[in-house]
């Protein structure tokens, strides 16, 4: 549903002189949109192209078999119509297509920017203009992390293009517009509001949307979002809806975020992303107390990728990242875009807190690679009998040195090596953070450990300091780890 803001004060002949004055000054300070929609609609309406794509797949829809009584006279006829109906569908080809809609941002080149899903697989790719007239794209780049894609259309002269704002600057109530293709309709305006900053959706590792008001509805993926000036300060790319339309939870990637993507896509039709080379988990409140952290801030470090950037510079698991490149690291989620907004081969500093204490080191980023993580097996047969190792209880587990026996039993990589969990108490902290039997104790409080008498070493220094949590850093059987804290208990 489309609203605009007008002005808040209204001025009428009864109001004094330095009334007026005052509302005349505080006005400039609401955010109202601009004065004309219609113009700005319009002057905007010929950048903004409808995408329609093909796409041939091999069909595997099947008819479905009624449901017959057994010994039916029908039952014989129906199975062998509806299976031969499968058959002669199950390898035919289907052409199947789609809507979205995507901007100009190069009229002299022909470049038009639209989201990956809106393209993604597709034959072909057609790009449809307000005036009616159609051309064939290709793809230059896409992105799938950022849901990004850049086509190139040869048209017959310039075209009507529209330019980057800065989101930055975007605050929450500001105004916004969209332009788009919603249901296949075609050069839709609708307006709204920024709902919302640096939102994340679970769509990817460098989620940071503009959220919004304005309608968008399917078919406005790719489209964009201006400012009151007319700018693109975001891409419509998603919705929260339980029917399928509008609900007034639109989210749209800033320009900012897209600015970069769009440039290393057009100049070597990929990212070239910045690479630290570490898995991080977030610091919780549980976690910053057991670090004796003031602040509840930064990625805490849980694992270093052999070989990377950041085993060669000397961090290690259990360091915090609280800075990094100059810039204060607010949260985990913070740090990977940060990292891949860094150029490639550039030496950063990188501040960590270590034990209590800051310390820099100098990073040079590499290049982030993809890499499929292989599904661990559960490595087949029957598991041997129960071993009778040596036992401790302590933080609602039960705990015992590493063995062949229990390596063999929970299946543990030969490179894991700690405190072997064989037990959890029904209803412990241990059980409510999700330890499990044949979890690997690796360090507590950031100390190695072998035996359970090291656990319950260390644990009792923390009563003697005060501490109220024990940091685990646990490593589950194929040498993932996590940082979990865990009361201390009398």
């Amino acid at each position: 549903m489309s609203r605009l803001f007008r002005r808040a004060a209204v001025l009428t002949l009864a109001v004094a002189l330095g009334a007026a004055s005052l509302a005349s000054d505080m006005r400039p300070a609401l955010a109202h949109g601009p004065d004309s929609v219609p113009d700005l609609a319009e002057g905007r309406l010929d950048s903004v192209v409808n995408i329609s794509t093909a796409q041939n797949v091999t069909g595997q829809r099947s008819v479905p078999l009624p449901q017959v009584p057994d010994g039916s006279p029908f039952q014989e006829f129906f199975d062998e119509f509806f299976n031969r109906q499968n058959r002669d569908n199950g390898n035919r080809p289907r052409r199947v297509q789609s809507l979205g809609s995507g901007f100009v941002l190069d009229g002299t080149k022909g470049i038009i920017i639209t989201n990956n899903h809106v393209i993604e697989g597709a034959d072909e790719i057609t790009v449809n203009f307000n005036d009616g007239s159609k051309l064939a794209a290709e793809v230059i780049g896409t992105d799938p992390k950022t849901d990004l894609a850049v086509l190139k259309v040869e048209p017959d002269g310039p075209l009507k293009a529209v330019a980057f704002g800065d989101s930055e600057k975007m605050r929450v109530g500001d105004w916004v517009m969209a332009i788009g293709n919603p249901f296949g309709l075609g050069g839709t305006v609708t307006t709204g509001i920024v709902s919302a900053r640096n939102r994340d959706i679970n769509s990817g590792p460098y989620d940071n949307y503009l959220q919004t008001d304005a309608s968008i509805n399917r078919g406005n993926s790719g489209g964009p979002l201006f400012n009151e000036l007319g700018e693109v300060i975001g891409i419509n790319t998603a919705i929260i809806s339980p029917s399928g339309g509008s609900i007034g939870i639109g989210f749209a990637i800033p320009s900012q975020t897209a600015k970069r993507v769009i440039a290393q896509l057009r100049e070597f039709g990929e990212t070239r992303r910045g690479w630290l080379g570490v898995r991080i988990q977030e610091v919780t409140d549980e976690i910053a107390e057991s670090l004796g952290m003031s602040e509840t801030e930064g990625a805490l470090v849980a694992g270093i990728t052999d070989g990377g950037p950041a085993k060669d510079a000397g961090l290690t698991a259990g360091d915090v990242i609280v800075d990094f490149n100059g810039k204060r690291v607010p949260s985990m989620r913070d740090l990977p875009r940060m990292v891949a907004d860094t150029p490639v081969g550039e030496e950063v500093d990188v501040v960590v807190l270590r034990k209590g204490k800051e310390v820099t080191l100098q990073v040079t980023l590499g290049r982030l690679e993809e890499a499929d993580l292989a599904d661990a097996g559960d490595g087949g047969g029957e598991a041997p009998a129960d071993p009778q190792p040596e036992t401790s209880s302590m933080l609602g587990m039960m705990l015992a040195p590493m063995s062949d026996e229990l390596r063999e039993k929970h299946s543990i990589a030969e490179d894991v090596e700690g405190v072997v969990v064989t037990e959890i108490e029904a209803g412990s902290d241990a059980a409510e953070k999700r330890i499990t039997a044949g979890d690997v104790i690796v360090e507590v409080a950031q100390e190695a450990v072998r035996e359970p008498a090291d656990v319950a070493a260390r644990i009792k220094t923390l009563k003697e300091e005060g501490r109220r949590l024990a940091l685990l850093l646990i490593s589950n059987a194929q040498g993932e780890v996590r940082f979990i804290p865990v009361p201390i208990t009398d």
